[in-house]
């Protein structure tokens, strides 16, 4: 812990105003359930190497984890050393970093030291990046950078499913970079920035696939870092997406409220209005989750409003994908949360004819609510016309993504008490070989 903090330029006491400051936040946003206090003694302790480290409790290692960025045991904190909980320095205990499949045969993250690298950095890296005049060069960050924005762009075309894992990659390897390399301040700053958006990115795929734990983690990372750095674009970007995967967990509530923060973060830095847009709808959808009518009407017709007003050079890659079939689409989901089937029937179906062929994620995911929106309204043929279409989008299209396949599952049990009806048996052994 020690180490990390002096790689940060952080004196004891400058992190421990941090660690309140981010601890009261995250109190703030009901992230933790008792906000913890941290002292410089406390900080002094866990840095001993002479005596037992204390272990912290719950609420001090989601605090101590997001801002550091490593589980508590890579910090050199483990139960068993004078808290009273059972000595298990026996055998390492570790928690997980994200999306690392747990098995009899995992191998400890980090059982070194805290200078030692992660035994799978340890085994890839070269002579050069493991010395300590490895210097970073522009264009390796640049070439990360163009990295990250072929993976939006792949997700955007056919979904996350496989793309947690090099994402995760890559970010391993850019905060190896930032921890072991050498550069400037300004170059400092672009491997930060750059960290940052693979790690709402890697949120967002994780999401995607199904991976809900693991993307409300890097969510957290992600914004955790946006504060720190004072960055509005990642914080506005990652609020963004939390909203959204709150809506999927059926968190209404808190959808709102990140959506809103997120448009607070937005004014910080003038965002253009594709991103106030986006903002717009993911309140809406909020909203009619929670079966808010009125206040769901008023945020459709402020997300339609600013999205009128055009494009700008300004709009960041990650609302892109935020065109009229897409927008039409989303309010089709708010629609039909609301229970107006009809109307989410009706703009659905536009949507999925206005919908670009090439991404199938998003297509995809449009047939799968059409699908659902049409038994609704006792439209059993239209509905089985948009399952068969989705799931042809999953078998030749290249569309991977869980959220896709989740949402056939809902279909099928729409369309379950109708199997009598024409095309309907079939169609539900297919949707069942589908998502088997």
């Amino acid at each position: 812990m020690r180490a990390l903090r002096e790689s940060r330029n952080r004196t004891q006491a400058k992190a421990v105003d941090e660690l309140n400051s981010l601890a009261e936040r995250l109190a703030a946003e009901g992230r933790v359930s008792k906000r913890p206090t941290f002292t410089v003694r406390q900080m002094s302790k866990w840095e001993s190497e002479t005596r037992p480290r204390p272990y912290p409790h719950p609420d001090t290692r989601v605090v101590l984890e997001l801002y550091f960025q490593r589980s508590v045991e890579e910090l050199g904190l483990r139960p068993g050393a004078g808290d009273g909980t059972p000595d298990t320095s026996a055998v390492p205990v570790v928690t997980p970093v994200p999306l690392i499949e747990q098995s009899a045969a995992t191998v400890p993250l980090f059982s070194g030291g805290d200078q030692d690298p992660p035994p799978w950095l340890a085994q890839t890296t070269t002579d050069v990046a493991s010395s300590e005049d490895w210097k970073i060069a522009e264009d390796e960050v640049e070439l990360l950078r163009e990295a990250a924005d072929d993976m939006d762009a792949q997700d955007q075309q056919f979904g996350g499913n496989r793309l947690w894992r090099p994402t995760r990659a890559h970010l391993l390897w850019v905060h190896h970079m930032i921890d072991r390399g050498i550069y400037d301040e300004q170059l400092g700053q672009q491997l930060h920035a750059l960290a940052g958006k693979f790690t709402t990115s890697l949120g967002w795929f994780s999401y995607d696939a199904g991976l809900h734990a693991q993307a409300r983690q890097y969510f957290s990372e992600a914004l955790n870092a946006a504060m720190l750095t004072g960055d509005d674009v990642l914080s506005s970007r990652t609020l963004s997406n939390m909203a959204r995967q709150a809506v999927d967990l059926n968190k209404g509530r808190e959808a709102i409220r990140f959506a809103r923060l997120a448009q607070t973060h937005a004014e910080m830095w003038s965002a253009p209005t594709r991103v106030t847009a986006l903002l717009a709808i993911r309140e809406a959808q909020g909203h009619a989750r929670v079966g808010d009518r009125f206040n769901c009407e008023s945020a459709i017709k402020r997300a339609w409003k600013e999205w009128e007003r055009g494009t700008d050079d300004r709009d960041p890659d990650w609302t892109t994908f935020l065109n009229q079939a897409e927008l039409v689409c989303l309010e089709g989901m708010c629609r039909l949360d609301l229970g107006q089937t009809a109307r989410a029937q009706n703009l659905l179906a536009q949507s999925e004819k206005l919908q670009d062929v090439a991404h199938s994620r998003n297509r995809g995911m449009c047939l799968g609510r059409l699908a659902t929106a049409a038994i609704g309204a006792g439209d059993i043929d239209h509905s089985v016309d948009a399952t068969r279409k989705a799931i042809g989008l999953i078998r030749t299209a290249g569309m991977s993504s869980a959220r896709a396949v989740q949402q056939l599952k809902i279909v099928h049990d729409g369309l379950a008490p109708h199997h009598r009806a024409r095309g309907v048996g079939d169609l539900l052994e297919e949707i069942r070989a589908v998502v088997a």
